[in-house]
């Protein structure tokens, strides 16, 4: 067989036709519709995915079998059907049209392959492994390992282009929960301001030459402290360097990823938020209790508990939080637990509710702790538990007793 000749197909508003709709096609549209195709889907079924596709208007689909002239005016035909002889008509209908056309069952029948792709930010790495998937799929991977560890083949940093600071949320702990968007801009990174919570394995992979900045030692209070990562991000940024500020959690659930958002805008700098998984449902989840659980939780409330409900600062209407059915998520709140549970109980939130406190979750040094609202402040002080640590109050605590291989 000869070597195919590799060719990256710009298809923005040119139509594809993609023929089947199981598995094979659910894999290969995402693609096409980010490339901007104009996707005819050609099949009597669909997965729940391409449904979900079809009822957002993403794509054009006929509920039947296909017919040669579907190719009329296509740039590329897409074959994900494992019957061969409907395969091959598609092929015969697109050679007659000087169509290219991929075959899912017959590689070596099908005039296009598809490579095993790899993005890095603006780069796009496209493998073939001479007709085998495997082999193309394991020197994909080996490319995407070098980019991540060298960034600047893939365009990171900015090269004396304008800087810019991505907003990373880093997960709750693990150093596996950050986002591949997340990773990959950390990768990339210049500089980087961290914050204390953040898990300390994703800093031990920073290249050498990055600038790490540790927000948590920065002097002053805590409003002057803000002030200078704020200086810290735009003076970085603006001498032309890839900054993140990599936070715990979620950039914007209580922390102050606004305010730094703000600043970078008034400043001209051009800023990319990054969500982050907050720890405020990670963390029960991953010590077994789901903030909603059917038949026992239909909402769930987060709340900042780093302000004494008697405080004339506090923001939260702990007495209308008290009569909510739902779960109660409490973050920052070991300070004024016992408050905070008195104001409840005074309120109508029953003292036997259900209660956990999970410190450090997703971590290897995790602790739990089950209790109930009226004892969980004694609990918490007698077990020796510190921040970080998430309260959870409701049902919800002992919705997976029993069947949970953690409890």
């Amino acid at each position: 067989m000869s070597s195919p000749y590799p060719l990256g197909l710009r298809l923005a508003g040119r139509r594809v036709v993609v023929v089947g709709g199981g598995a094979v096609a659910t894999r290969r549209v995402p693609a096409l519709l980010d490339a901007g195709a104009d996707v005819l889907l050609v099949s009597p079924e669909l997965t729940p995915a391409l449904r979900a596709h079809v009822d957002a208007g993403r794509l054009h689909w006929e509920p039947r079998r296909f017919a040669p002239d579907d190719l009329d005016g296509a740039w590329l035909v897409q074959v994900a059907v494992d019957d061969q002889a409907a395969a091959a008509a598609v092929s015969a209908a697109a050679a007659e049209r000087r169509v290219f056309c991929v075959r899912a069952d017959d590689r070596t029948a099908a005039t296009a392959w598809t490579p095993a792709v790899t993005r890095h930010g603006p780069v796009t790495v496209a493998v073939l492994g001479g007709g085998d998937p495997r082999r193309a799929m394991a020197v994909r991977d080996a490319v995407r390992d070098l980019l991540s560890v060298r960034p600047d083949l893939a365009g990171g940093g900015t090269g004396g282009a304008p800087g810019r600071v991505a907003l990373v949320g880093a997960g709750p702990g693990d150093p596996e929960l950050i986002t591949l968007k997340g990773w990959r801009l950390l990768t990339e990174a210049e500089v980087v301001v961290a914050d204390r919570l953040v898990p300390g394995l994703l800093l031990d992979e920073l290249r050498p030459d990055v600038e790490l900045v540790d927000a948590s030692k920065i002097p002053y209070g805590p409003s002057r402290a803000q002030e200078e990562i704020n200086r810290i991000l735009v003076d970085r940024a603006l001498a032309g360097k890839s900054v993140v500020r990599l936070k715990g959690g979620d950039p914007y659930v209580f922390g102050r990823g606004g305010e730094e958002l703000l600043a970078c805008a008034a400043a001209g700098v051009p800023v990319t938020v990054v969500p982050g998984v907050t720890s405020a449902i990670a963390v029960p989840g991953v010590a077994g209790v789901p903030v909603t659980h059917r038949a026992v939780a239909h909402e769930f409330t987060v709340v900042s508990g780093h302000v004494a409900p008697d405080s004339p600062t506090s923001l939260v209407r702990w007495e209308a939080l008290a009569g909510l059915r739902g779960t109660l998520v409490i973050l920052m709140g070991l300070k004024n637990l016992a408050a905070i549970g008195a104001t409840l109980i005074a309120h109508g939130r029953p003292a036997d509710t259900p209660a956990a406190v999970i410190q450090e979750g997703t971590t290897a040094s995790q602790r739990m702790l089950r209790s109930t609202l009226g004892a969980v402040a004694a609990d918490v002080t007698a077990a020796g538990l510190r921040p970080p640590a998430i309260v959870v109050l409701g049902d919800v605590v002992d919705a997976l007793v029993g069947g949970w291989p953690g409890t």
